[in-house]
């Protein structure tokens, strides 16, 4: 059984373009915090392995504090961004190995978490700045996955 950690990015402050909005002071604080809880609850081959972030910079920011408090380097992912396709993301996380902790945005998050545990996008939940879904499953498939605990800052 293999695990998944989802997590939106920590607040971000306004700004255009999208892609390049930084974490607020607050969200900075949000994503340390929540890395650090992390790191705490981390055992050994159930723990996070691998990080990947969407490449708009508030993902890449958050990604950072994350792998920091984790020991862990970010890999950036370019098929993960706010309207990118869940049902895509999940056809890539089927051919890879270890734990993984993806760092990206609403609605993508939302609709991600709703796809492997219910089986359904429009069954996912809202996610607050910095919210984390850790999930298990044997297959990362729509409705296979188990959701272990939900945690936000």
């Amino acid at each position: 059984m293999s695990r998944l950690w989802i997590m939106r990015h920590g607040e971000a402050a306004p700004g255009s373009p999208d892609s390049a909005r930084e974490l607020t002071p607050h969200g900075e604080r949000q994503a340390t915090s929540m890395a650090r809880c992390l790191a705490q609850e981390q055992d050994g081959d159930a723990g996070v392995t691998r990080i990947v972030a969407s490449p708009y910079r508030r993902a890449r920011q958050t990604a950072a504090l994350m792998g920091e408090a984790l020991g862990i380097g970010v890999e950036t992912l370019s098929g993960i961004t706010p309207d990118d396709s869940p049902q895509a993301f999940c056809d890539w996380l089927i051919n890879q190995s270890g734990n993984l902790l993806v760092v990206s945005h609403m609605p993508l998050v939302g609709a991600l978490a709703g796809l492997l545990v219910e089986g359904r996008e429009d069954q996912g939940r809202p996610f607050p700045a910095a919210g984390i879904a850790e999930l298990e499953a044997d297959v990362w498939a729509g409705g296979c996955a188990r959701l272990v605990s939900f945690s936000a800052p």
